[in-house]
């Protein structure tokens, strides 16, 4: 929001925008407040109850990100804030997707926990600073229930990944974002600490363009 990646909030206003992966559409909330006219995409019905819940003046789509079911052309702006990317094991496909359904011109702001993040334990302390996996490694983060279903699966791709995945898709990137731990924020929680951010960067934000 402060940085402005997807416009001036001034001239978000009228903007059709597609937020993907919105959990409980927060980033949709704030796009509302300045005037613009979101659409929350989540493929959770659980998630879309909470955003339901809070409310907003605005549609709640459920459906995949992979196959979105809009018309070409139909959204000005994307914004995905740690939400769909690092969840499927394709990411060109929904990236090739959100290029369809934006006009020509339009951008797409999405971020991920940083890429560095998977060398290190999540862990807020000292201990959380040794590197204690290879950031080349990319088998995927499996979480399973009793019965042995995948209840919750995290993909990882390095930064040079995620470029090639963004150039596959036929997007231009204009920027990647690593912002710095501001120096107001003395909170932990999981593995995020002023400690560790003021040494790692915590997100990576990547700016696309469809020109």
């Amino acid at each position: 929001m402060e940085a402005e990646l997807l416009g001036a909030p001034e001239d978000l206003k009228g903007k059709q925008v597609l937020e993907i992966g919105a959990g409980a559409a927060q980033c949709s909330r704030w796009l509302a407040a300045q005037g613009a006219s979101p659409v929350a995409l989540d493929i959770s019905h659980r998630q879309l109850q909470h955003a339901l819940r809070i409310g907003g003046a605005f549609p709640l789509v459920c459906a995949d990100a992979g196959a979105l079911p809009f018309a070409d052309a139909s959204f000005d702006l994307a914004c995905s804030a740690y939400g769909a990317l690092p969840f499927v094991a394709d990411p060109v496909l929904v990236l090739r997707e959100v290029r369809r359904v934006l006009r020509p011109g339009g951008r797409f702001v999405f971020s991920v926990t940083h890429p560095i993040r998977w060398a290190f334990p999540d862990e807020p302390g000292p201990e959380g600073l040794s590197v204690s996996a290879s950031y080349f490694d990319r088998t995927p983060y499996v979480e399973q229930d009793e019965e042995g279903s995948a209840v919750y699966v995290e993909h990882h791709r390095t930064l040079g990944d995620r470029v090639r995945d963004i150039v596959a898709a036929d997007f231009r990137l204009v920027d990647l974002v690593e912002p710095e731990w501001p120096a107001w924020n003395t909170s932990e929680w999981g593995g995020w600490s002023p400690l560790r951010g003021n040494l790692i960067p915590g997100s990576a934000i990547f700016v696309c363009v469809r020109d």
